[in-house]
């Protein structure tokens, strides 16, 4: 089926210091979307990434962790990627965006990198193919470029928190609609959402 998405790319940095800042909300949204549907997650050298497999719709879904460090994320994908010979176009990845608030998430298929170090070499890895879906978690914006770094690496609010949870949770509930390509009705359902 076109578009159908055989592989979830969740980005982040590994090890406890990381654990829920922002920059790991593609982590935190890939564990939440493991959990739900039964994934249980196992490290492969091979790929530097920690691995998994679900059913969502009665297919095969891997999920992966690139475990690499943001910056390198781009090895697991392309390696992974090309030994299971899955296209550009049946790859989402989730990662953290700064252009949109907290607990907001949008779908997004295509487009540039956007300053995001992780994307940047996940395009690179694919042969500079920047045709996959997006999975974009808004975590705000400090307000001032020079404090981006900082701000990324830092754990969020509570209330930021809650906000992202409630996103992945919606998110989630769209992906069995966007992984049988029902993509117009998964973006238009989980663009109405609103952050509380």
């Amino acid at each position: 089926m076109k578009d159908s998405i055989q592989l979830v790319v969740g980005l982040g940095n590994p090890g406890a210091q990381y654990e829920n800042t922002r920059h790991n909300a593609g982590f935190d949204y890939i564990d939440a979307l493991a959990r739900k549907y039964g994934g249980s997650w196992k490290f492969e050298s091979k790929y530097g990434a920690e691995i998994c497999s679900v059913l969502i719709n009665a297919n095969k879904i891997w999920l992966i962790k690139p475990m690499s460090f943001m910056n390198r994320s781009g090895q697991a994908v392309g390696a992974f990627s090309n030994f299971y010979k899955i296209p550009v176009e049946n790859i989402l990845v989730a990662h953290d965006e700064l252009d949109i608030e907290p607990g907001t998430a949008r779908f997004k298929q295509g487009g540039g990198h956007g300053g995001h170090n992780g994307l940047r070499d996940i395009i690179a890895a694919l042969a500079n193919n920047r045709n996959f879906y997006r999975l974009r978690l808004g975590i705000g914006h400090p307000g001032h470029a020079k404090e981006v770094a900082d701000f990324v690496l830092s754990k969020a609010p509570v209330d930021d928190r809650i906000s992202l949870e409630r996103a992945y949770d919606c998110a989630i509930e769209q992906t069995e609609l966007a992984f049988a390509g029902n993509w117009s009705k998964a973006m238009n359902n989980l663009h109405s959402f609103k952050p509380e």
